[in-house]
């Protein structure tokens, strides 16, 4: 089963603009990315946030789970999910403890 689009959109409007929450579709599903960073996954109608210590920190009693088969475990959000503070709170921590991503090489074009 993959993402309702109107799950992803809920949460992206869930966190304050601050963020700059962007999303990706991904392989039938969707990354969430704040500020350029990748920071959480949507699969299957459910959040998964990146595990990063400071999340750890501020969630307290953390659920795992993987988001996908073969995936190591993430942090499930469920119940915050609803609470645009607590959620941008998380989203904002996570950000901030993520390097900035590499940037992408060029390919060099063929020449056959």
């Amino acid at each position: 089963m993959s993402t309702d689009p109107g799950f992803v959109e809920y949460i992206a409007d869930q966190v304050d603009s601050s963020c700059q929450i962007t999303c990706r579709r991904m392989f039938g599903e969707y990354g969430l990315y704040a500020r350029g960073k990748f920071v959480a996954v949507a699969c299957d109608n459910q959040l998964f946030i990146k595990p990063t210590e400071a999340g750890r920190s501020f969630i307290g009693n953390v659920v795992e789970a993987p988001p996908y088969a073969g995936a190591k475990p993430w942090f499930l959000v469920r119940d915050e999910i609803d609470d645009a503070e607590w959620l941008t709170q998380l989203i904002a921590l996570t950000e901030s403890s993520l390097p900035m991503p590499k940037p992408k090489k060029k390919r060099a074009k063929n020449r056959g």
